[in-house]
């Protein structure tokens, strides 16, 4: 069961995502171009994707299952996506230079909408 909620997950997660780079490329180049590689390091994605969809199973599908609960689904999956990519782009903007504020402000919602989008597909598909 945990290797179909982690690929239902990891689905929803790798769609929604998806629009979103697709959408903000020009925002991202914008403001990170100079950092930016010209092509994505795969190996890299696939391990950050792999381990954030097990954290979104243990720490916020697991709650709202045993809860029964589609709010906590949702609130328990929106902060952890507040929590991780804060730590990540709060992190960033305090070790480099001009990490753009307008980056930060903008990944912290996309992670809380995010993450909690793809715990509350898990969360309808599975309760």
């Amino acid at each position: 069961m945990v290797i179909l909620q982690f690929l239902v997950v990891a689905a929803a997660f790798a769609v929604i995502d998806a629009v979103w780079l697709k959408s903000m490329s020009k925002f991202y180049r914008r403001h990170l171009g100079h950092l930016m590689s010209d092509k994505p390091h795969l190996g890299y994605a696939v391990v950050f994707y792999v381990l954030y969809i097990a954290g979104i199973l243990f720490f916020a599908l697991r709650p709202a299952l045993e809860s029964g609960s589609w709010l906590t689904a949702l609130g328990y999956g929106a902060a952890l996506g507040g929590f991780a990519y804060a730590t990540y782009d709060l992190t960033n903007a305090a070790t480099l230079k001009n990490w753009p504020l307008a980056i930060v402000v903008a990944d912290i919602a996309w992670g809380i909408f995010l993450t909690g989008a793809a715990t509350l597909v898990g969360w309808l598909v599975f309760h």
